[in-house]
């Protein structure tokens, strides 16, 4: 397992330097998003083609009105026949100026109007004045007064019936198919190329989170036991889950809308420009708007969105714990209490979430379609000031398109505003979990070194867990390669930090520690624990199997050593009602197995590992009477030829030890073999009397 570790040692240690340069936590979430910038970009491109499929729309609209819509209203010349854009009206053909060369345009002219709530075939030419300035009042049935540039002309005029007006559109129609396939076109591209922009960004996104969540659970590998001692498993269970999936909505969500709003709205403002400067100049005002408003948000909703994630993670850490001691919760009555505590993180979470609601809903959709009705009654009255007061007056399709491109300004305005509590939350989320990534740590190492013999020497060993106060202080011993070392003492006087230090999980103040005549500082730690092999009081079993267990599905370790370990040990006596035999599934920690068969179960895990250096950590400690005849067995058969280190609290059971030490207060106060400390009458001495419950000679 080291070594399926040790494989990403060298790309750590690049990420690690390529996130302490990338600055803050904004940079570093797109420096992920640059591992795959090439997915990205073609996704961002066919969204860029997708928005200008899309925002073509309108201008293919405002042509449909202006062109052959209300086009329709103008020049129309008499002309001598039939023709395919010209119209047959009582005896008389014609066709609009619009389609005919200049050249062409020598015969009668009349006008296409509408007047009062009917449209107006008008004979003869009106009077001179700007375009867009002429007003039609119709005068009955046959006549009609132009009124154009301060002058007002009476001209001869026919009232067309629905029907006659149809003729007129007639030549339109194909026109308007065209237009009108050519927008259909342009819909079914732009779905088609934002459903793939969409899939790649996503795809994009999860190989994000993916690459994340395997650094942090790289990291954890590689962190100090020290940081596991004082950091909850629900914690660190909630920064690999809930703070990466925080993290995940911001490439999925937040970072894809974002850039997709950006895009709509370029490409928005340039159809505005288009269409009208000055008015789009004025919808420029919306952008410092939005601007100050994310500004806002974020100096209130970032401290909120932080204390919920903390929070967060103090619900997971708590319900972790429930979880593992609800026996003792129950047998002390402390259901009540437990539940009261766990009320108070929920309402202190409670309160956090509904004043992130707070301030959501007065930043969030509500204000922003409030700005969207201002800039609508500021584009009427521009409109309006502009058709009554101005020369020229505003064409209808133009008016439409503002009025589209208006309401499509503010989808992406409003993608934005709705995302900014979740790009809080995947701040405040990104920043647990950076600073859990840059905690240091020590890369596993590539490799391997030979076996080792298995002397050990301790020389004025020093150590403290809190850089205060010492737990060790001036430890010294030699062990040679095949005896058996015991270690007594009672609770805190620093039995298992001698084996703390021994396996590196932590490093000592002072003093050195040699294996093989080798300061183990010099050796890295996945070598020197590749040899070594611990039994603890209460030990770990993995979900899997007893096969499993015992291998730790390492590829090195056969099933045929597997079998052997078990039975060498006398676990196939123990285990012998099993129904799956070695195969047989193991829940979490072993928890429908006995104290004794877990026992004989991670013997055989270290016999399988063959180390040089073995410790047993209290290992017989919770066992019963009748096992412990079956575990002592197994020790003899674990013990033979490698340096052993006991800790123990039953003396019984080192009697035959190469080497007693006798700790006290972090100090070695006797050493020697059983007989020898006995004999002496010290401490060792009171200690083994007591036990034997001849409490008068102690």
């Amino acid at each position: 397992m080291n070594e399926a570790h040790g494989a990403g040692a060298q790309g750590t240690s690049r990420d690690r330097s390529a996130r302490r340069a990338g600055g803050g936590i904004g940079w570093r979430l797109l420096g992920y998003a640059r591992m795959f910038k090439w997915q990205i970009l073609t996704a961002l491109a066919m969204l860029s083609v997708a928005v200008a499929a899309d925002l073509t729309g309108p201008l293919i609209a405002k042509a449909m009105i202006d062109r052959h819509i209300v086009g329709i209203q103008t020049v129309w010349y008499e002309v001598g026949g039939p023709g395919p854009d010209r119209v047959f009206f009582r005896g008389r053909w014609y066709e609009r100026s619009a389609y005919l060369p200049p050249a062409a345009r020598h015969g009668r002219v009349v006008h296409l109007a509408e007047a009062g709530r009917g449209f107006y075939l008008i004979a003869g030419r009106w009077p001179a004045g700007p375009a867009g300035a002429v007003t039609v009042h119709p005068l009955g049935q046959s006549a009609v007064v132009v009124e154009a540039g301060g002058r007002k002309v009476r001209l001869p005029a026919v009232r067309l019936s629905a029907r006659e007006l149809f003729r007129f559109y007639q030549p339109e129609i194909p026109r308007l198919w065209r237009l009108a396939g050519v927008y259909l076109a342009l819909i079914a591209v732009s779905a088609g190329l934002t459903y793939g922009q969409q899939l790649g960004l996503q795809v994009a996104a999860n190989r994000i989170l993916q690459t994340m969540r395997m650094q942090v659970y790289r990291q954890i590998h590689r962190l100090p036991v020290r940081y596991f001692d004082e950091t909850p498993a629900g914690k660190m269970v909630s920064r690999i889950t809930n703070d990466t999936e925080a993290i995940r909505d911001f490439y999925v969500t937040v970072l894809a809308n974002v850039i997709a709003s950006g895009i709509n709205m370029a490409g928005i403002y340039v159809a505005l420009f288009l269409l009208d400067v000055r008015l789009a100049l004025v919808c420029c005002l919306l952008l410092p708007m939005l601007l100050v408003w994310v500004w806002l948000y974020r100096r209130y909703a970032g401290r909120v969105n932080q204390r919920i994630r903390a929070l967060l993670a103090e619900i997971n850490g708590m319900i972790h714990e429930t979880i593992q001691c609800m026996p003792v919760i129950h047998a002390f009555n402390r259901e009540r209490r437990t539940l009261a505590e766990f009320e108070e993180l929920n309402q202190a979470y409670f309160q956090g979430q509904t004043r992130l609601l707070v301030i959501n809903s007065l930043t969030g959709y509500n204000l922003s379609w409030t700005l969207r009705n201002l800039f609508f009654v500021a584009l009427i009255a521009y409109f309006g000031w502009r058709y009554l007061r101005l020369p020229g007056g505003i064409s209808y399709g133009t008016l439409y398109a503002f009025v589209d491109y208006l309401g499509r300004l503010f989808q992406p305005v409003v993608q934005v505003v709705n995302q900014l509590s979740n790009l809080e939350q995947a701040r405040a989320s990104a920043e647990r979990v950076f600073a859990l990534l840059d905690m240091p740590g020590e890369d596993v190492a590539d490799g391997s070194m030979p076996r080792i013999r298995g002397d050990v020497e301790f020389e004025d060993v020093w150590f403290s867990y809190d850089g205060k106060d010492d737990v060790l202080r001036g430890i010294s011993f030699s062990v040679r390669q095949g005896q058996t070392v015991a270690i007594v003492g009672h609770t805190g006087s620093g039995k298992s930090s001698i084996m703390n230090l021994l396996f590196r999980f932590y490093e000592p103040r002072s003093g050195r520690i040699r294996v093989d005549g080798m300061d183990i500082r010099d050796i890295p730690a996945q070598h020197l624990r590749r040899h070594m092999a611990i039994v603890l009081q209460d030990p770990f079993l993995f979900t899997g199997t007893i096969a499993s267990n015992v291998s730790l599905d390492d590829p090195a370790i056969s099933r045929e050593r597997v079998d052997w370990a078990l039975r060498e040990v006398g676990a196939d006596r123990l285990l012998a009602g099993l129904p799956n035999g070695w195969d047989e599934p193991v829940v979490e920690r072993g928890s429908t197995l006995s104290a004794g068969q877990r026992q004989l179960i991670s013997f055989a895990r270290a016999l399988a590992f063959d180390p040089a250096i073995l410790v047993l950590d209290e290992a017989t400690a919770s066992i019963d009477t009748e096992t412990e005849a079956a575990i002592q067995r197994a020790l003899e058969v674990l013990k033979r030829g490698r340096t052993t280190f006991i800790i123990a609290h039953r003396l019984a059971t080192i009697r035959h030890a190469d080497m007693i030490l006798v700790l006290e207060r972090g100090r070695i106060v006797e050493r020697g073999t059983h007989d020898e400390l006995m004999a002496r009458r010290g401490r060792y001495y009171q200690m083994y009397r007591l036990q034997l419950g001849d409490a008068s000679s102690a």
